[in-house]
């Protein structure tokens, strides 16, 4: 685009919006945005309520979204490779070429991880919508649960997903509230420009818990069994496998998918830290418990619409990420033991796949009632994520190398390189918390 001529969208010397998109053009809009799925809502879902208990540490955090973002393109763009390629998710890959502890080991980390998390999400969004339209936390709870649950199970599975797509809106909540509270822009702009690494046990491990909720291994089993999924039922696919055809137009989409989504999670994630350290970390409040603490301490430094979207901001994006979280459980569980699976299934179709995934979201909701702190909790459900990322990602480079699995679509090149790079890092970070451990 450029300013005036013949071929440029708009003429700066009129109103913007004066020259209407045609109807190819809208055409070719509304079909990319259908397009658009398992990496925009796996991008949307790492946003979810509970991540926000990190950013009391201010503006300093705000490089790890900038260095994250390559590593999250790199591999979810290899899970979702690998589940477009062979119909099978992680799991259903893992226990047809892998040894069965190695599959138990990560399922079961991942389930409990996963349900940890839903507890803390829930427990967030009810307290939420507490302050804001008042009652009791635990109907809430209650209510929040059977929403998730029912709507995933029930609700016809192309409609669901349409409505899981929608909702990543409600994250834009997130980037209202920090262009209305009154940012720093230059301190914002040195804490994602510039790390700051201090050698400690808490700051690595605490390194290790932001990257387990942004390179997490929920996201990958979620993405790789949404790309099979579309696969069984959309008829005009195939895997890639058996129709080596459509590779090209296949790998296109979800480039543009994974970038889109993990754009868009960067961002927002971005958001709550530049509006919380603009206004909470500023005012000296850093002793955040909760992310629904950390909107009432918003009203009276930043005002009452702050709080408002980012209260809403934070039911919003839970009532995303509970389905995201559970429904990954149901398919690591499911494909590893070669249950029938998948959300496009009635559910008497596949009883076994949907019992898993409501029991990850009921003890996610017995989690509340509990004594445990739910933000202790979750931290470090979130240092699991990060250490079982490790395995996870080094059997997802192997199955990629591996002919046997992918035929001729191995991953080399570039997209290859920087799966390892993440790899490594996220190997490097995880082995720096152990000797830090060690050598306190």
């Amino acid at each position: 685009m450029g300013r005036g001529g013949p071929n440029c969208y708009y003429d700066c010397s009129v109103p913007l919006f004066k020259k209407q998109p045609t109807p190819f053009q809208r055409i070719v809009a509304i079909q990319f945005l259908r397009k658009l799925g398992p990496g925009l809502i796996t991008g949307a879902s790492d946003d979810d309520p509970s991540g926000i208990g990190g950013a009391q540490l201010g503006y300093s955090i705000g490089w790890t979204m900038l260095l994250t973002y390559p590593l999250m393109v790199a591999i979810q763009e290899i899970s979702a490779r690998i589940g477009r390629t062979t119909g099978h998710g992680i799991s259903g890959n893992l226990c047809r070429h892998y040894p069965s502890w190695l599959l138990h080991l990560i399922v079961t980390l991942l389930f409990i991880a996963n349900t940890i998390n839903i507890g803390a999400d829930l427990s967030s969004m009810a307290d939420a919508a507490r302050v804001l339209f008042g009652g009791q936390s635990l109907l809430y709870v209650l209510a929040f649960t059977a929403i998730c649950v029912g709507g995933i199970v029930f609700i016809q599975y192309k409609l669901y997903v349409t409505f899981l797509k929608w909702l990543t809106l409600s994250l834009f909540a997130y980037v209202a509230a920090m262009f209305a509270a009154k940012v720093n822009w230059t301190d914002a702009l040195f804490g994602v420009l510039l790390p700051r690494i201090t050698w400690s046990n808490e700051y690595f491990t605490t390194l290790v818990a932001i990257l387990g909720t942004t390179i997490s291994p929920y996201l990958f089993f979620w993405q790789a069994s949404q790309e099979a999924e579309d696969v069984h039922v959309d008829r005009r696919r195939k895997t890639l496998l058996k129709a080596p055809r459509q590779a090209l137009d296949a790998f296109a989409r979800i480039r543009a998918d994974t970038l889109l989504g993990m754009a868009f999670s960067n961002v927002i994630a971005l958001a709550i830290i530049i509006t919380t350290a603009a206004t909470l970390h500023r005012a000296g409040v850093t002793n955040i418990e909760t992310s629904t603490q950390a909107a009432e301490a918003l009203k009276p430094i930043a005002g009452a619409f702050t709080f408002t979207v980012f209260a809403a901001g934070i039911i919003g994006t839970g009532l995303l990420a509970i389905p995201v979280l559970a429904a990954s459980a149901a398919y690591a569980v499911g494909e590893g033991r070669r249950w029938p699976v998948g959300l496009a299934r009635q559910p008497k179709e596949a009883i076994a796949f949907y019992s898993v995934l409501a029991a990850s979201a009921v003890l996610g909701a017995a989690i509340t009632l509990s004594p445990i702190d739910p933000i202790q909790a979750l931290y470090w459900s979130a240092v699991i994520n990060g250490v079982v990322a490790v395995p996870v990602m080094m059997v997802m480079m192997w199955i990629t190398a591996n002919r046997r699995v992918m035929g001729q679509f191995t991953i080399g090149g570039a997209l290859r390189w920087l799966g390892w790079v993440s790899t490594a890092a996220m190997t490097l970070c995880v082995v720096a918390m152990i000797t830090s451990w060690a050598f306190r």
